[in-house]
């Protein structure tokens, strides 16, 4: 079974950046989607960012901050993070689902990683 690793967490300043990477130990198809979420102290888990074969997606608090993309290899994403708010405070984690991404929600992904911890100071 496919296991994934998240890295490139941290402690950053506000305004700045930080990419995460996720790396999947096994095999995945071009359509496979993979999805970064997160969970913020006395949050929900929220959808960020997914790429499903050509195809990418950012979760409204992220736009035209973040971007999300993946290698050729499809066994690696990334999450650049720009412009890094107090509020993005929170564990990243990284998820994948077999075949197309169909919906935000973190039910329709099977497989996470650990998470790593992204921490913006104001």
């Amino acid at each position: 079974q496919v296991q994934l690793m998240e890295t490139g967490g941290g402690l950053v300043q506000a305004g700045g950046s930080l990419r995460l990477s996720c790396t999947a130990s096994g095999r995945t198809a071009f359509n496979d989607a993979m999805a970064w979420f997160r969970q913020g102290p006395g949050k929900e888990r929220e959808f960020v960012a997914a790429v499903s074969g050509g195809a990418v997606y950012h979760g409204n608090s992220v736009k035209d901050r973040f971007t999300v993309f993946r290698d050729s290899s499809y066994n690696t994403m990334y999450l650049q993070m720009n412009s890094l708010r107090s509020e993005d405070t929170a564990i990243y984690y990284c998820a994948l689902r077999r075949g197309v991404l169909r919906t935000f929600s973190s039910l329709d992904f099977e497989t996470w990683g650990r998470g790593t911890q992204v921490t913006v100071s104001s």
